[in-house]
Order: C-alpha cells, then structure tokens, then sequence
C-alpha cells in the first residue's frame, strides 16, 4: 500500500513520534493498525485515529514519560553511590 501524502495526517503522526520518542515510520505504522482495527479506510478517519492516539499519549506523558522513567532507573542506590568500578 501507498504511504498516505497528506500533510495533516503526516504532522499528526510526526509529533505522536515525538512524544513518544519512537520514528516516523514507527507511528504511522501504530496509527495504521489502530485504523485497521477500528475498520478506517478513508484519510479523514485515519486522521481522527491519529488525534486520538496523540491525545492519550499526551495524557499519560503527564502522568509518567519515558524520559522520567529511564532517569528512575538509572539513578544509583543509595547504598551503591559511593561504589567505583574502576579507579
């Protein structure tokens, strides 16, 4: 199938990209199989998936982002912050 060239749909799947840190491609492709399952074959429908979509990632980045996460994970033990693996 041909990519889809509208310029909408395109800036819409570009910052859910962005917002969730993953490439163009990867958030056409989840806009793509949500429309899929929803039965949208049109552009305007793909769009309205593509805001919806967008619009949840924007509400759970404000309950927890990736970015938030990855800084928890790496911060060290309280236990562990003294420790040198090398000198």
């Amino acid at each position: 199938m041909a990519a889809i060239q509208d310029r909408d749909y395109l800036r819409l799947c570009a910052e859910l990209a962005s917002l969730l840190s993953i490439s163009q491609a990867s958030a056409r492709r989840r806009v793509d199989q949500q429309a899929a399952r929803d039965g949208a074959r049109d552009v305007a429908t793909r769009k309205a998936v593509a805001q919806s979509l967008l619009e949840t990632a924007k509400a759970e980045q404000g309950q927890s982002s990736a970015g938030r996460n990855l800084d928890t994970l790496l911060e060290a033990e309280p236990k562990d912050e003294h420790f040198m693996l090398e000198d």
